[in-house]
């Protein structure tokens, strides 16, 4: 079924590749972002989602000039934001920090207060902490689920889990649908490349739990949470089936989280666990780094 979305943030690392793919599923998709992304049958809409009153107006209007014909702009069916500032060390901690919140904030609060039921927000495998500790911050305990405590020392991840604790008091008045992700580390289709020098220094990866997921599959995790309806508040960890390393899981948590406990793990089952998202979205991976990695 096609759908009317706003997606904040199109223009990003994770955006321009997710927007497409929505677009390509049959979806019509408005990229409100500071910078346009300029992609064939997507609409670009200058907006910055720490001004309400932009975040408002953008979802009260047409997507396009064609829409005039059919009278009133129509509300949208499902808003996506990505909009962020999307690590720490681009700004100021502090400023990192109010964007993200206040962003967020205003991008549920209009959508919810224009009665839109499917709202799915961009968190971070960074609330676990283990990404920006000051120091040596290892899992509670492996795999990571999303029922794990979450006590991040960093600004961003502290962002990412202030916007968890908007959506879900958002959802708890509403009832609508707001889908959390808990996004791991994104990877490129050209940055597979990288990846054999990840095989010969596996700590590089230590502190993303070793996780990746493909731009592309994002793509699709995206897909299936704006098609999947019912489930309230929900969150999500947004990765890739396997590792990004080529050792076996059990022996990767062995060698870098050695006083970490570990849950059952076959194969390259991987470390930050996906398993929600297969048994909940209904999510199959597509690209798996052995499809773009040689040797």
């Amino acid at each position: 079924m096609a759908k009317r979305i706003l997606f904040t943030g199109g223009s990003g690392k994770a955006g321009r590749h997710v927007a497409p793919w929505l677009r390509d599923a049959g979806h019509h998709v408005v990229n409100a972002d500071l910078t346009p992304l300029g992609a064939q049958g997507i609409d670009d809409r200058y907006v910055d989602v720490t001004d309400s009153g932009q975040v408002f107006g953008a979802l009260l209007q047409h997507a396009n000039m064609s829409e005039f014909e059919g009278g009133a702009a129509q509300p949208f069916d499902a808003v996506v934001h990505f909009a962020a500032v999307p690590r720490v060390l681009l700004t100021s901690d502090a400023e990192c920090y109010r964007v993200n919140t206040i962003g967020t904030y205003n991008v549920i609060e209009a959508a919810v207060k224009l009665g839109i039921r499917k709202v799915i927000i961009a968190s971070s495998e960074t609330v676990y902490g283990t990404c920006f500790a000051e120091g040596y911050l290892p899992p509670a305990r492996l795999p990571v689920t999303e029922d794990q405590d979450v006590a991040p020392h960093d600004s961003y991840a502290m962002s990412k889990v202030c916007n968890e604790v908007t959506a879900r008091s958002f959802q708890a008045r509403s009832g609508a649908d707001i889908y959390v992700l808990r996004i791991g580390n994104v990877i490129e289709p050209h940055e597979y490349d990288q990846f054999p020098a990840f095989f010969a220094q596996p700590e590089m990866r230590k502190r993303n739990i070793f996780n990746y997921v493909d731009a592309r599959d994002l793509g699709q995790i995206v897909h299936r949470g704006v098609q999947v309806d019912g489930l309230g508040y929900c969150v999500f960890n947004a990765a890739n089936d396997t590792n990004s390393a080529n050792i076996p899981a059990a022996r990767l948590a062995a060698t870098y989280f050695p006083d970490v406990p570990l849950d059952p793990v076959e194969g390259d089952e991987a470390l930050f666990s996906n398993a929600r998202i297969r048994d909940e979205l209904g999510f199959v991976e597509e690209h798996n780094w052995r499809r773009y990695v040689q040797g």
